[in-house]
């Protein structure tokens, strides 16, 4: 199957991210003019047009290293916090129905990692004076927000584990869902013929296409009737955006594994592993994996075997009630810091 190497050849992160030919050329110039020629037979979006249609009341802005940044602040101010960061190729939309269920009794700070949503791509001034964990840190450091309950999907996990290693002092406690913990590997991968049909014409053509994210999202997910319309063009909206020279550079990502599973083990906050068991990408497999890197974490585990990659878009309702139980009833003792 051709397509099964072209996909492999792509993955960022996380997710099988079917980084197109306008996805390699955000890293060089030439590709970069090339993507731009290419912007006169497709409808690609600028950041300016994309902040012009979706920014609403709730967005805010905040410069890092340079870097305008995109978050959202809600709920009351003497909440306990909850941090989410949506995963790649996705923005801080992910989260829409969850911040809904739980505004009410939950301050929700999420935000647009670099390059995604509403938020700037890192510049190359960015990239030599900022690492991953930067960024969240910086959104609450302006917030003066000192600890949190992070919740992350996908790679938006793997940037829990490395900022509770990093500052232990600021992460309660995490919610991981379907994030990875080896260097991803897509042998496995089936694809569906409405997603090799659409990738086929994504790289003759270098620009995916609406019915390339319905095939997508509908191919990750556990049961593609829960993925709806509005997230099939909120998809397509955002990933034609003109693309970024430094497009995951700023991205948390388990690379080769080296230094991944010395930051995992340095995890020792209460965790819960909420896992989509439908993802064809990390199968449940992928779950018991990342339970043995993070050995020194206290661990509770929530399969949901009709769920895909994308729990938070996929079955919101019932991912916002496991937060809650989690926070408020799940969460293990710890013995006193040492």
């Amino acid at each position: 199957m051709p397509a099964i190497p072209f996909a492999r050849s792509v993955l960022l992160g996380a997710l099988a991210v079917m980084a197109l030919p306008q996805m390699a050329a955000a890293q060089s110039a030439p590709a970069a003019a090339q993507a731009t020629t290419q912007a006169a037979a497709h409808p690609y979006l600028t950041l300016a047009q994309l902040r012009a249609k979706y920014t609403d009341k709730q967005s805010r802005f905040l410069n890092v290293g340079g870097i305008s940044i995109h978050y959202k602040d809600e709920g009351p101010r003497n909440a306990p916090v909850l941090l989410m960061v949506h995963g790649s190729e996705s923005s801080l939309r992910t989260w829409d129905v969850i911040t809904q269920k739980l505004k009410d009794r939950y301050r929700v700070v999420r935000l647009d990692l670099p390059s995604y949503g509403l938020s700037q791509g890192p510049t190359d001034e960015a990239l030599k004076v900022l690492v991953p964990t930067d960024v969240p840190i910086a959104v609450l450091d302006h917030l003066k927000v000192k600890k949190v309950t992070f919740v992350g999907v996908s790679s938006g996990g793997t940037m829990g584990m490395y900022l509770a290693a990093r500052r232990p002092d600021m992460v309660e406690r995490l919610i991981l869902s379907n994030t990875p913990s080896d260097p991803v590997d897509t042998s496995h991968l089936k694809l569906s013929q409405g997603l090799i049909d659409a990738m086929a014409r994504a790289k003759d053509t270098g620009f995916r296409d609406a019915d390339f994210w319905v095939q997508f999202l509908n191919y990750f997910a556990g049961d593609a009737k829960r993925m709806s319309a509005q997230t099939h063009r909120e998809y397509y909206d955002f990933y034609r955006r003109v693309p970024e020279k430094n497009l995951i550079g700023l991205i948390a990502r388990i690379g080769d594994g080296k230094q991944a599973t010395i930051e995992m083990a340095k995890v020792r906050k209460p965790t819960l592993l909420l896992w989509g068991a439908a993802d064809p990408l990390l199968p449940e497999s992928a779950l018991n994996a990342i339970t043995r890197y993070l050995a020194n974490a206290q661990i509770s585990k929530v399969v949901m075997p009709d769920v895909g990659h994308y729990p938070p878009l996929e079955v919101p309702e019932r991912f916002a009630q496991m937060i809650a139980a989690y926070v408020e009833a799940g969460t293990p003792n710890l013995p006193p810091a040492q």
